[in-house]
Parts: C-alpha cells; sequence; structure tokens
C-alpha cells in the first residue's frame, strides 16, 4: 500500500488543498495519508479532524517523503528537484508548455499524473474548476478595472467550461457579452474596437505558432480598454500575455490593461476544495493501491523519468 503527502503550497496566494476530512471519510486507507501540520488552517479545519480518521499530522520535510505527493498547483511547486526515482506526484502540472517544469521530472525520475489531463467519456473530471477559473477571473479583474460589468461590452473567446463560467458571471452582472470562437478569430480582430473588455477563454494549442489578438491589434481596441485573459499563456493566444499574481494581477501594453493571473480559482478556494475533494478521493485510493482505471491510466505524463505524453515530446523536441 501506498502512502500520499500532502503538503502546504508555498506558491503566492494559493490556500487550495486537495481533499477534506468529510470526503476521508468514505476511504478504505486514510492511515496512508500524511498531512503538513496546518494543513486546513485556511479551511477552518484543525489537524485533530484530519487525525481522528487515522491519518498522520507531520512536517512538510516528512510529507516529501511518502510515495506519492499530492498538491493542486505541484508544477510551480519548488519543492520537485527534492524529489527522488520511484515517487509519483499528483495535481496541476502543465509540463507541456513549461521545459522547465518538465525537466525537473525527468532528471529526478519521478511519476507524474496530471490533473489536467483526466476526461471521463470525453469530460474534463474538474470541469467545474476550469468553471470557476473564468468566473473568478471575471469577478477579480472588474475590481482591478474599477468599472462595473453592466457598463461595459464584452467579447469572450472560447466555447468550454472557462468561457461559461465567465459569460455566467457577466450575464449575472449586466454586460453586453457576444461570444466568439477558433472559427470566428478573424471576425474578432475586425470587430475588436467595438469591445470595452476582452476575455480569452480558449485552450492554447501548444503547436500553434500564431496569436488570436496580436500586439499590434492593441492599437485597434477602445482607450483604457481590458483583457482578461484566463487561459493564461505566455505570449499564446494573447500576444502579450504573460502570467501575473494574485497580489499584482495586471500591468498595461499600449495603454491597453492585462489582467493575466494564472490561478484564479485559488481566490475562492474553499468553493475549489471542497468540489475538489468530492472528485480527487476515489482516484487517491486508486494510486494507493496500483489498481486505476482508464481516466488516471490516461492522465499518466512520466513514469520514472521517462516522458509518455506525445504532447511534450513533440513540443518539446525531445
Amino acid at each position: 500500500m501506498k502512502k500520499i503527502g500532502f503538503v502546504i503550497s508555498r506558491k503566492e496566494n494559493e490556500r487550495r488543498r486537495a481533499i477534506v476530512p468529510e470526503h476521508i471519510a468514505l476511504m478504505k486507507h486514510p492511515e496512508c495519508l500524511y498531512f503538513e501540520k496546518g494543513y486546513g488552517k485556511d479551511l477552518g479545519i484543525d489537524d485533530s479532524e484530519y487525525e481522528k480518521f487515522g491519518c498522520h499530522i507531520c512536517s512538510f520535510e516528512e510529507c516529501l517523503e511518502q510515495d506519492i505527493i499530492c498538491d493542486p498547483k505541484i508544477g510551480d511547486a519548488e519543492y520537485l528537484s527534492r524529489l527522488h526515482h520511484g515517487q509519483t506526484v499528483f495535481g496541476w502540472i502543465h509540463a507541456t508548455q513549461n521545459r522547465d517544469i518538465t525537466d525537473k521530472l525527468v532528471d529526478n525520475g519521478l511519476s507524474a499524473y496530471a490533473w489536467e489531463s483526466m476526461h471521463n467519456g470525453g469530460r474534463h473530471i474538474f470541469w467545474r474548476n476550469n468553471e470557476l477559473a473564468g468566473e473568478a477571473a471575471v469577478m477579480h479583474a472588474f475590481q482591478c478595472y474599477g468599472r462595473m460589468p453592466y457598463e461595459t461590452k464584452v467579447a469572450v473567446i472560447g466555447r468550454g467550461n472557462t468561457a461559461r463560467g465567465a459569460i455566467k458571471i457577466l450575464n449575472m452582472l449586466g454586460a453586453d457579452v457576444v461570444q466568439y470562437d477558433r472559427k470566428t478569430e478573424t471576425m474578432l480582430r475586425e470587430e475588436i474596437g467595438e469591445y470595452d473588455v476582452i476575455v480569452n477563454c480558449v485552450l492554447w494549442d501548444v503547436q500553434r505558432t500564431d496569436h488570436i489578438i496580436y500586439e499590434t491589434d492593441l492599437a485597434h481596441m477602445k482607450k483604457n480598454a481590458m483583457i482578461i485573459d484566463v487561459s493564461c499563456d505566455r505570449n499564446g493566444g494573447i500576444e502579450t500575455s504573460i502570467p501575473t499574481t494574485i497580489l499584482e494581477p495586471t500591468y498595461t501594453v499600449n495603454g491597453v490593461l492585462h489582467y493575466v493571473v494564472d490561478h484564479t480559482p485559488a481566490l475562492f478556494y474553499k468553493t475549489f476544495t471542497y468540489n475538489n475533494s468530492a472528485i480527487i478521493y476515489p482516484y487517491l485510493e486508486q494510486l494507493m493501491t496500483d489498481d486505476i482505471d482508464d481516466v488516471l491510466k490516461n492522465s499518466l505524463i512520466i513514469k520514472n523519468g521517462e516522458i509518455i505524453d506525445k504532447a511534450i515530446i513533440e513540443f518539446q523536441g525531445r
């Protein structure tokens, strides 16, 4: 039986957690779970609530010694280089676009199951997290913008879960919303001057070398317009996008405010954690017992330092 360590993320303003006690109560082997001291503090959960189910409370270092390390933003973790051959990481990884992350996983002989690659029947199992990303980004970005949505005309790019979340909040707050997708990218550029705000929710194809909105397009936008890039791909769909933080969420290029926070669900960390916990606990048990289903099997991107995901190989030229 493998043991799982749950560490507290050191990423700026990252208070999301993987699992809460009410779902641990449904697991068969809670004695195999190791939590860093104070793991649930930001959620109002005391260590004793984990301990009463047989879980272990330990130091950060002890957590890192376990067979599997579970951390929502593990791709951004500063401790990846401290892990060793044979260990497994489980969380949001985003290795395809980030060679430095891939290098750490490969060089240390790690295995990696990526939450972004977990699909069931073609649907991402964390679809609600993607929707929450759109909701949270719109709510936070408009505070930075200093305007109410009902004063604005907004273009939303994308038709997936993230776009649905963004549009839900925009409609609730009275914005005038027009939706675009990959087939109407050219039309958006032609009509770009009509909008106060553009929200990008397109999952960027890492093989593309073009952009949806180029730096030159900014000159045709309204004065004091804003771009909310929920997808947060560096120089991706939006050529001028550089990921930002919750503490410093915006910057301006050619008079256009850019909001590119790369972990917007962390703004509503309690909502995320409870939704996530309900989804993830069966997969934690699968990892512990090595009895994994196709959803988990297909999310294995690196095995003992060997790259399995063809997208990583193709994009990074390995």
